[in-house]
């Protein structure tokens, strides 16, 4: 009786290690597919993880419609953020702060006299979400 619970709590502490090894293989694997899910912002105070895979098809759900599919911008609407000073220059936490903020129409730094919505007019955008947003337009911004 002794030898079969010594079995099986070997058999146990075997298959836990195999389940550990295995979910340390996928991450790994999944960092090697999509490298863009590594942090974009490595000089970044205010270091943020997004996945710039994940962060394109939101964009182009999202800020798309005033940045243009290109994020080059659209007349009259949203900036071309491919060239953005501000993308390049402001920190992750303050993207992400001003993304969830928006710019009204009567702020002095809004020159376009459009406004931006708070989370781009998509309430349902999490935090993590915005920050994959923001790992692709730092891709598009070097």
């Amino acid at each position: 009786m002794r030898s079969i619970k010594k079995i099986y709590f070997i058999l146990i502490i075997t298959i836990i290690t195999f389940l550990m090894v295995q979910c340390g293989e996928n991450k790994n694997s999944n960092d090697l597919q999509h490298p863009e899910s590594e942090n974009t912002e490595s000089t970044d105070v205010n270091v943020l993880k997004g996945d710039a895979v994940n962060g394109k098809i939101l964009f182009d759900q999202t800020c798309s419609a005033c940045h243009g599919i290109d994020a080059k911008g659209l007349p009259n609407l949203g900036k071309d953020l491919t060239t953005s000073n501000f993308v390049k220059n402001e920190s992750g936490k303050e993207l992400l702060a001003f993304i969830k903020k928006g710019r009204p129409v009567d702020d002095p730094l809004n020159t376009t006299h459009v406004a931006m919505p708070p989370l781009g007019g998509n309430p349902s955008l999490k935090d993590q979400q915005i920050k994959d947003i923001i790992a692709y337009m730092r891709k598009l911004n070097k």
